[in-house]
């Protein structure tokens, strides 16, 4: 095979592997006919990358592909190591800040846009510059909406739980942690996972979710657990998301800051305008506001600005030797 070379970055501790050559073409005229592609066709690539020895359960990728929105720069698939996402806020602030490093976008000061096509539609990242160097990102989602509000689905260890799906660029179920007796900052990682993992199973088998605009973009992605503050301070509130198959997002998660603006829109907890930080597992925070209105197909829905900062940690150059049984990957948890 053809190694395949990346630039390893982080977004709040949550890893970002964009994967700039190597990969081959994927067929297909749009974007989500090209994660099709990817997913049938390639999908060893994926594993190979994210999996061990090259990876760890919980790494996450991002490929650039030809974008076939006219207003894009640059596309992405998103990757982890279960399969492909439709959004991915903390890869979207780091390949904003990459994008004008690497040229691919001219940069301008105070500000640089970034148009990004991702699966779920297009994202405007908003990069800050000085001096030439980018810093901060913000972007501003896709139409966010609540779906479902307090229903209730059946789990085999908590019994009926309550919560909320809320859509950011990707489905979340989002609840309270207390309300199944657990702590967002004190818990184990194991507990929050194993009840993480839990009540994505049990939701996605109990709440049919739609997307106005794709078949594709309706499925669950994983659930949030947050520490209940929900209604507007100036305090950070914190989450936890496990997504994929038991991934803890290290970041507050900014598809998922965003599906939690607009369930806090939706109960009127918040309003357009105001910021608030979202605090996540490592301490680091995004920040996240209703920048406007509008709708989604029958929703009401918002469109929220998330904004954080990414860093470099390397590069890297990945082979696969044709006669290594491991070359695919392995996950051992």
């Amino acid at each position: 095979m053809q190694p395949i070379e990346t630039v390893e970055m982080h977004t709040a501790g949550e890893p970002v592997r964009i994967i700039v050559s190597g990969w081959p073409s994927l067929s297909g005229p749009t974007l989500l006919d090209k994660r099709r592609d990817a997913r049938e066709r390639h999908d060893s690539l994926r594993r190979m990358l994210m999996e061990e020895p090259r990876g760890h359960p919980d790494m996450y990728g991002a490929l650039l592909v030809e974008p076939d929105h006219p207003e894009a720069h640059l596309a992405v698939l998103f990757m982890h190591n279960e399969g492909y996402s439709t959004m991915c806020g903390h890869a979207v602030i780091a390949l904003g800040r990459y994008a004008v490093d690497k040229g691919l976008v001219p940069a301008t000061e105070p500000e640089t846009i970034v148009n990004i096509q991702c699966p779920c539609g297009l994202v405007r990242a908003h990069v800050a510059v000085s001096d030439g160097r980018p810093g901060a990102v913000r972007f501003d989602s896709v139409p966010a909406f609540a779906f479902a509000r307090d229903r209730v689905v059946e789990t085999r260890d908590w019994g009926p739980v309550m919560l909320d799906i809320g859509y950011g660029g990707a489905f979340y179920a989002v609840l309270p942690a207390d309300s199944i007796g657990l702590d967002v900052e004190h818990s184990s990682v194991r507990d929050l996972t194993d009840a993480g993992e839990a009540i994505t199973l049990a939701a996605a088998e109990q709440i049919r979710l739609d997307h106005p605009d794709s078949a594709d973009l309706a499925f669950l992605y994983g659930t949030i657990l947050t520490d209940g503050r929900d209604a507007w301070e100036e305090a950070p509130t914190r989450n936890v998301c496990i997504f994929a198959r038991r991934q803890v997002d290290r970041s507050p998660t900014g598809s998922g800051v965003t599906a939690r603006l607009a369930l806090q829109y939706a109960r009127g907890l918040v309003r357009p305008g105001q910021t608030r930080l979202f605090r996540s597992v490592t301490g680091q925070d995004f920040t996240g506001a209703v920048a406007g209105e509008t709708m989604a197909g029958r929703h009401r829905a918002i469109i929220a600005r998330v904004g954080g900062r990414a860093f470099y940690t390397g590069r890297a150059q990945f082979d696969a030797e044709p006669d290594d049984p491991l070359r695919e990957g392995f996950l051992l948890r």
